[in-house]
């Protein structure tokens, strides 16, 4: 007999809100318990997992209530989290399984591993990293969570950290790039999805990695893949690449 997951929607009435809505709508072997927004005080008992793409205000309180009463598990996308925020949630993934990425969509994550690893091969003497993105207009923090995926997938490619090789943002007249560093470029326009870009420029040569969202439906059909593997999870931080298989234990 198949056990049915009750799930939570975290951020319900938004665009993510309603397209995992839909996914979930369209499965056997999981069902939609509860459906809510910021300032809405959601049952967490009705739910055995809760897939959370609100705030980060929000998603740092619904983290703390879930570890304080040790469940349900969650799968936070919210993106544009202060360190304070991603320090918060790791607390709460002490005491709760917490699945958190700044996106789940396949090919993004298999793009993030191909970034690493061209980034370790391609001497930072001679290679430039640019990462830009381009979202619809209603999106509100730069550069994307996604884009903060990659370049830091590249920055661990060479051995550091994001707080090291990120380029500031870049206006008016400054000084030329600093060898290693890594710039990013954001576009908000219309109604795109999601199309994220890694350069690698030469004096001779330009590799591009690209990645391009046609339907934002990817990304709730691997949000609720990564609710069903959570659901049964110790308490943890985990991410895609753990969901994925990707990650070695």
């Amino acid at each position: 007999m198949t056990t049915i997951v009750h799930v939570g929607i975290s951020g319900a009435r938004g665009r993510m809100g309603r397209a995992v809505s839909a996914v979930l709508d369209a499965r056997d072997d999981m069902v939609t318990a509860a459906r809510f927004d910021r300032g809405e005080e959601p049952d967490l008992s009705r739910c055995d997992v809760i897939i959370d793409f609100s705030t980060p205000e929000h998603s740092v309180e619904l983290a703390e209530a879930a570890a304080s009463r040790g469940g349900p598990a969650l799968v936070i996308g919210s993106t544009g989290l202060s360190d304070a925020q991603e320090q918060a949630i790791a607390r709460a993934a002490e005491k709760v399984a917490i699945v958190r990425s700044g996106n789940f969509s396949l090919g993004v994550n298999i793009l993030v591993g191909l970034v690493e690893r061209a980034a370790a091969r391609l001497d930072a003497a001679d290679w430039d990293i640019e990462v830009s993105e381009a979202h619809h207009r209603m999106k509100r923090d730069a550069p994307s969570g996604t884009a903060l995926m990659l370049g830091e997938a590249a920055a661990l490619g060479r051995g550091r950290t994001m707080a090291e090789v990120r380029a500031p943002v870049r206006d008016g007249v400054g000084d030329a790039r600093v060898e290693g560093s890594i710039g990013f470029s954001a576009l908000r326009a219309g109604g795109i999805v999601g199309d994220h870009t890694v350069l690698f420029a030469s004096d001779d040569e330009v590799i591009s990695l690209s990645h391009h969202a046609i339907d934002r439906s990817l990304f709730a059909k691997g949000a609720v893949v990564a609710a069903n593997w959570v659901r049964p999870r110790p308490p943890g931080l985990y991410d895609m690449q753990d969901v994925l298989g990707f990650r070695q234990a």
